[in-house]
């Protein structure tokens, strides 16, 4: 047989639970007047760095909702030295993402050999119409200055292989500046004794001979002495 309850007992473990709960600290985090700390790899939005975007439509292929969409064009690049032949690249004119039918997998960034897009944490870009959920590149490129930095490597890890071949890269364009810049120091050098040659010549200015043939030690050229 179960007991019989109490009259106002249920009440009473309510108040309990509710004085209970009174005396601890609150962990309800007052959005969107208090920000939340998101975790560094949040997966908000994609932003998008132009710069690096070669149209190589590889992040679009590989889609698998299909809400990538880029126009482009090709340009005619003049060759770079006389006889050359000229090159024609690709132009980006348009890249949007439908955010209504992205689902966040990350593929495109996975896939893209170029690191053009990346994840942002930002996470209100919300609309009142479904057809503003597509952001073009504009806005996409607005959110890449939210992306936050990469973690620091650890100290004891190899350096990478893109930063080392930046690295030498640099230094052979160093290398070869100073070189240049040496052999425009020679050659103003050299045009400087010409130009003192030419001027000590229209001057009238010869080197002293002996019409006697002596050398300056006074020996004759017979090897006896002058």
């Amino acid at each position: 047989m179960s007991r019989p309850s109490i009259p106002g007992s249920g009440l009473a473990k309510g108040l309990a639970v509710t004085l209970r709960t009174m005396t601890k600290k609150t962990v309800t985090a007052q959005y969107p007047d208090t920000q939340p700390e998101l975790p560094p790899r949040s997966r908000g939005v994609i932003g998008l760095f132009e710069e690096n975007c070669t149209v190589c439509m590889l992040c679009a292929r590989e889609c698998p909702d299909w809400c990538i969409y880029i126009d482009s064009h090709k340009e005619t690049i003049p060759p770079a030295a006389p006889g050359g032949r000229e090159r024609s690249r690709n132009v980006l004119d348009r890249f949007a993402i439908d955010f209504a039918l992205c689902m966040y997998c990350g593929i495109c960034i996975e896939v893209c050999p170029f690191d053009a897009l990346f994840w942002s944490p930002e996470f209100e870009y919300a609309e009142t119409e479904i057809h503003e959920l597509t952001h073009e590149r504009d806005k996409l490129r607005d959110w890449m200055w939210t992306v936050p930095a990469p973690p620091a490597l650890d100290p004891g890890a190899e350096e990478p292989k893109e930063i080392a071949a930046a690295r030498k890269t640099a230094e052979k364009l160093a290398a070869a500046e100073a070189q240049v810049q040496v052999q425009v120091q020679v050659q103003a050098e050299a045009q400087a004794g010409t130009a003192v040659q030419v001027q000590n010549k229209s001057q009238g200015r010869t080197e002293p001979t002996d019409p006697q043939g002596t050398d300056p030690q006074g020996t004759d050229p017979q090897g006896g002495p002058s």
